[in-house]
Parts: structure tokens; C-alpha cells; sequence
């Protein structure tokens, strides 16, 4: 959940030290989903728990199932990765300490890619921080205010929004035309983005690349945190890279196409690298102590 969260002050996918829970749309309805683990690491169960806004959506349990077996990478099959990181020096220790871990996606290629834009070239402090203030002024509430908690917005949301209305969230010109444009998009189909599942990754980067205000990290990120392509490290995240050259113990830190090499020792599994590092910084900063309590 962390590695889907990255920031203590996300406010769309929230935890209380005990609940995952976020507002999820289901045929216009919103749902604020819970989510708690219920059994120790050995025997993982989760519990899910749906409020609904006014009445129950439609097969609400099926959806639910499907979209949360896709966000927490539940049906993630992680035996080839943990067969080869088991006697590796470089990452072994690294592996064993955050095991069990399973790998997060975004529900939405849409939200990937509406978060690959607000953090270009911004720390996660600050694209959050964007986030934040996007799903409060264009997303739905749930719940009474001021405790209302807000659903991520739909693309019709940022397809009706206006540049200056986003300027003055905090997001740059360039980003607020991206926004709106790729709301405009997909507005009136939300999985517009999905049959990028049906590309290789050669196929779908070229896609993603057309997109107005895409380049290659946006369209890494979103290939490994939207589509779920494993394979990927987006070697050009200053952070990723960062911690590649802490953890291999380099002497300086590798340009994209040296990381691009020293990662294909641990091909296919080179994004599953980018989620233990980013664990590991998140541990350091003391976010993950409360689960090892």
C-alpha cells in the first residue's frame, strides 16, 4: 500500500495505521472502500468493507474484487522474482526484507498518467501536494464536509476544467493543457487507455509517447504503475536512479542508458528493483514502522 501511497499527506489513497481506504466510482455511484489485513503475513487474508453514497451499484462485488486484485497486485505471481533475488548479493537482503510484498498499479491508465504529469520534473512531495489539490477541486465528495474525503477525477472532470483554474492549483501551463487534453480524450470512456494493455512495450511506449505532454520517463512510470509491465524501470526517475546507484554501490550515478544496462541482469522483473528501492526510502523515513509493530 505504501508503495501506492508514497506520502504520508496523500489524500486519495489513505491509511490510518490500520485501513487502506479510498472513494471508488461505479456507475456515477461513489464507494469509500476499506481495506484491512486480517491474518499474519504467513496466511494473508484481506477484509473489504463498501459504504455506499446513496444505494448499491450494479454487481458491487465483482468490481470491487477486479479493481482491487489489480491495485494492490494481488494476483501478482512473484516465485520467478524471489528465485532469482535469493542468492544475489546485490539485492537478496534487499528482497528477503520486504517479502510478501506485492506490486501496486493505479486503477486507472488515466490516473497513471495524470500522476506521471504532475510529478514531472517536482519531487513526490510536491506532486502530491498537486494531487491533492486536484481531487478536491474537480473530484466528488464523499461524506459531509469539512470531513468529506474526494474521489480522483473522472476525465470529464479535467475535460471541463479550465487552464487558469489549474494554474492556480499549482500546475505550469504546459501541464494544465496536458491535463485538460487528455481528459478530453477519454471523456464518455473511461477505459479509453486500457486496450494499451493489448500493445507490446515497444507498442504501447510509442502510443503513450503521442500523447500531448508525455515523454519517455511519463511514459515509463505510467507503463510500470498504469499498465502493470514489470519488465520496466523508468530509468530516467532521478529518485529510481538515486537509489540504483546507492544499492549497486556505484561510484556515480548512472545516465538512463548505463541504468537501462545494469538493470537487465534482473530482467524481467527490473520494476519490482524500482518498488524495493522506493520501500527501502520509505522505511528510512520511518513510514513503514507502524506495520512492523
Amino acid at each position: 500500500m505504501w508503495t501506492l501511497r508514497r506520502r504520508p499527506d496523500n489524500a486519495i489513497d489513505r491509511w490510518d495505521g490500520r485501513f487502506y481506504r479510498r472513494i471508488l466510482a461505479f456507475d456515477g455511484l461513489l464507494v469509500e472502500v476499506s481495506v484491512r489485513q486480517t491474518r499474519s503475513s504467513d496466511e494473508p487474508q484481506l477484509e473489504v468493507t463498501a459504504v455506499c453514497e446513496r444505494r448499491r451499484p450494479s454487481k458491487l462485488k465483482e468490481k470491487l474484487t477486479a479493481i482491487l486484485e489489480r491495485t494492490l497486485g494481488l494476483q501478482v505471481d512473484l516465485s520467478g522474482f524471489y528465485e532469482m533475488a535469493r542468492d544475489d548479493l546485490k539485492i537478496g537482503a534487499l528482497v528477503r526484507r520486504f517479502n510478501g510484498f506485492r506490486p501496486p498499479r493505479f486503477p486507472t491508465v488515466f490516473e497513471a498518467l495524470v500522476n506521471a504529469i504532475a510529478c514531472q520534473q517536482l519531487t513526490v512531495l510536491v506532486g502530491i501536494m498537486l494531487l491533492n489539490r486536484l481531487a478536491r477541486t474537480r473530484g466528488m465528495a464523499f461524506g459531509p464536509s469539512p470531513a468529506a474525503a474526494f474521489a480522483f477525477p473522472t476525465p470529464e472532470e479535467l475535460a471541463s476544467a479550465r487552464p487558469e483554474t489549474l494554474g492556480a492549483l499549482g500546475f505550469s501551463r504546459q501541464k494544465a493543457s496536458a491535463l485538460i487534453r487528455l481528459g478530453r480524450e477519454c471523456a464518455g470512456d473511461a477505459s479509453h487507455f486500457e486496450a494499451l494493455a493489448e500493445l507490446d512495450d515497444r507498442q504501447a511506449v510509442t502510443r503513450l509517447l503521442e500523447l500531448h505532454g508525455i515523454g519517455r520517463w511519463s511514459a515509463e512510470y505510467t507503463m510500470l504503475r498504469g499498465l502493470g509491465r514489470l519488465n520496466l524501470f523508468p530509468a530516467d526517475d532521478v529518485a529510481g536512479v538515486r537509489n540504483l546507484h546507492r544499492w549497486l554501490k556505484l561510484r556515480k550515478i548512472p545516465d538512463y542508458k548505463r541504468a537501462r544496462r545494469l538493470l537487465s541482469r534482473w530482467h524481467p522483473y527490473e520494476g519490482l528493483l524500482y518498488f524495493h528501492f522506493l520501500l527501502a526510502k520509505l522505511d528510512s523515513r520511518g513510514f513503514l514502522q507502524e506495520l512492523t509493530n
